[in-house]
């Protein structure tokens, strides 16, 4: 039994004529009778009584009646489905990203988004790098925004730009009024950092051991909008991805240039090499990656 069966069955019991029934399915009569023939060889009995003068239901026909109703509209429903999620009329996509992109990038690629494709869903995962990875591989969501992993043949890496670290101080620290400054310098004051295993704090107790040795933190917290009050408020200083650059500014503190080492990471988007990425989450990669070309345009 297929749905070309059924549609035929079912226009004929509802027209209860075979001409009639041609005519809405575009089809002859003969190719018409062919096919509801072949219905009843299927189930073993005739659904249809036909004589020279009228069609009629037999009470097997009456039975399937509803039934074919009801199956032929879960196909159709199911078809309409398919089809609004692949044209991105309908559907859901997840993206997890790290908070120093979730925080600032992704809300004005998600605007994007939304105007180009209002009816689809979008979640994201705001989480540390480390989960981050963990939520593509296992498959939790299709999408994740992070540092580039140090090696990994089962993930794609399409990067964005490379991020450096800039030093974050208070508006009045004397600090705040030079171009630039050492990190020798900034590690005189109290430093506020991320606390682990967050990416950022492990990149930057790796960078600096060789010239600084062990970093001495005086306060440390889960979020990088703590950490800007916290320079704000005078308790010390810290550093961040450029790219929170203007959310610190919006706490009330202020980000100065760091050398001495530069501190940098590749920042892009991930997925599984092997992973077919759904229509939603095909159309959210394509502009993800269109602003990040853009924002890398405008701060070269």
């Amino acid at each position: 039994m297929n749905v070309k069966q059924l549609r035929a069955f079912l226009a004929v019991a509802q027209c209860l004529s075979f001409a009639q029934a041609g005519e809405r399915l575009h089809l002859s009569q003969p190719a018409l009778s062919l096919t509801v023939k072949s219905l009843e060889d299927e189930l073993g009995g005739k659904l249809l009584s036909r004589t020279t003068r009228s069609v009629s239901l037999t009470p097997e026909g009456e039975t399937l009646l509803p039934l074919a109703r009801q199956l032929l509209a879960d196909w159709d429903n199911t078809e309409e489905l398919l089809r609004q999620r692949f044209t991105l009329q309908l559907g859901k996509v997840s993206i997890a990203a790290m908070p120093s992109y979730a925080g600032n990038l992704l809300p004005s690629a998600l605007k994007v988004f939304r105007e180009r494709y209002p009816r689809v869903n979008v979640a994201v995962h705001d989480v540390i790098n480390e989960q981050v990875l963990e939520m593509v591989r296992h498959r939790r969501v299709e999408l994740g925004i992070g540092f580039e992993p140090e090696s990994s043949s089962s993930l794609l890496f399409t990067p964005f730009y490379m991020d450096r670290f800039v030093a974050v101080v208070p508006v009045g620290s004397p600090l705040a009024e030079r171009e630039e400054v050492t990190w020798g310098e900034l590690l005189r004051e109290d430093f506020i950092a991320l606390q682990r295993p967050s990416a950022v704090r492990l990149l930057l107790e790796q960078d600096l051991r060789n010239q600084h040795g062990k970093l001495s933190v005086a306060f440390e917290s889960h979020q990088l909008s703590t950490i800007g009050r916290m320079v704000a408020s005078g308790l010390g200083v810290s550093a961040v991805p450029s790219l929170c650059i203007q959310q610190m500014r919006e706490l009330g503190a202020h980000c100065v240039a760091l050398a001495e080492p530069r501190i940098e990471r590749r920042i892009g988007l991930m997925m599984l090499a092997d992973h077919k990425l759904s229509a939603a989450a095909q159309a959210l990669r394509d502009v993800l990656i269109e602003c990040a070309q853009e924002h890398t345009l405008e701060n070269v």
